[in-house]
């Protein structure tokens, strides 16, 4: 089983419960209908990891502000890269078919370390650069269904264990992950940064793995 770090100390999530369609500008940029309640898919323990493995030429990266939740409740936040066969994803939409081959594949939910985090969320935002170039800035408030609704709403048919992450889904500015990319996010609350993440890149090929620095 998959773990991330909480303050620290390894946590093992059963599942990763993420959210789709959550930003207005989003949801134009891929041409998506807006939803009338919230979008939920989940990926299994087997998606988490800590470092892009980029073995796909069609892979694309979502940044997301992250929740750790425990006892029901929200109790850490991080970052996370919600990775996505967006060529894949696409046919299986035009099929009326299920996400979970371009969303829920292996190493497809990859996470920051997680800080304890018990205010109100409502000034959380997030910066991703790539090559250090800002290409994603959001938060909470440009958010369609904000966390503590995203978590009643999951809670209305699902458990969450203890563990359990929840993904609140993307601002605009998605894009294709391509070799030797480098990938740092930043979580500010109102203005005060309480998280820095960077993802290293391995390449995968011919069944041996190699770090791309």
């Amino acid at each position: 089983m998959n773990s991330i770090l909480f303050d620290s100390q390894e946590i093992t999530p059963s599942k990763v419960v993420c959210i789709g369609r959550n930003y207005v500008d989003h949801i134009k940029e891929l041409n998506n209908e807006m939803p009338s309640s919230p979008v939920i898919f989940v990926k299994p323990n087997s998606a988490i990891s800590d470092h892009i493995l980029l073995k796909d030429d069609d892979l694309h990266y979502e940044g997301e502000i992250c929740f750790l939740i425990q006892k029901g409740n929200i109790t850490g936040v991080g970052l996370g890269l919600d990775l996505t066969k967006r060529k894949l994803q696409s046919e299986l939409k035009a099929k009326q078919l299920p996400w979970e081959r371009a969303k829920a594949f292996d190493n497809s939910a990859i996470f920051s370390e997680f800080i304890h985090f018990d205010k109100s969320p409502e000034k959380l935002t997030l910066e991703i650069r790539k090559n250090g170039e800002v290409i994603q800035s959001g938060g909470v408030e440009l958010m369609i269904y904000k966390p503590q609704e995203i978590l009643e709403e999951i809670k209305t048919f699902m458990t969450l264990e203890d563990g359990d992450i929840i993904m609140t889904g993307t601002p605009k500015g998605v894009g294709k992950i391509s070799e030797g990319d480098a990938f740092e996010g930043k979580l500010y609350n109102d203005t005060e940064l309480i998280l820095r993440a960077t993802w290293p890149m391995v390449l995968k090929e011919n069944n041996s793995t190699t770090e791309s620095h």
